[in-house]
């Protein structure tokens, strides 16, 4: 899943000051070390959110399949698809079912 840093703010993995003290260098070598995300591409502002050994979202519980962060979830995730039968599932999941 690729976010952009207002996504890191609102998913708590970083914060505004972080941001504005550390800059975008240091808090992606932050986050990469805590192995929250893979890279950023700087060409496009955006990350690239680890994913878990099978290739899941890092938030996606594995037992129910649902998003851990829905409230939080980045923008990405609320623009895809438009609209869905049940809030909070993810329908990439429906896949490997």
């Amino acid at each position: 899943v690729e976010v952009k840093i207002e996504d890191l703010i609102r998913l708590d993995l970083t914060d505004k000051d972080e941001v504005e003290n550390l800059g975008i260098k240091r808090v992606t070598k932050k986050l990469i070390k805590e192995k929250k995300i893979i890279y950023f591409r700087e060409a496009t502002g955006l990350f690239m959110l680890m994913q878990k050994a099978n290739k899941d979202c890092i938030f996606l519980d594995l037992k129910s399949r649902k998003c851990t962060v829905y409230s939080k979830r980045p923008d990405v995730c609320r623009n895809f698809p438009d609209k869905g039968p049940r809030p909070g599932f993810c329908p990439q999941a429906l896949k490997k079912i």
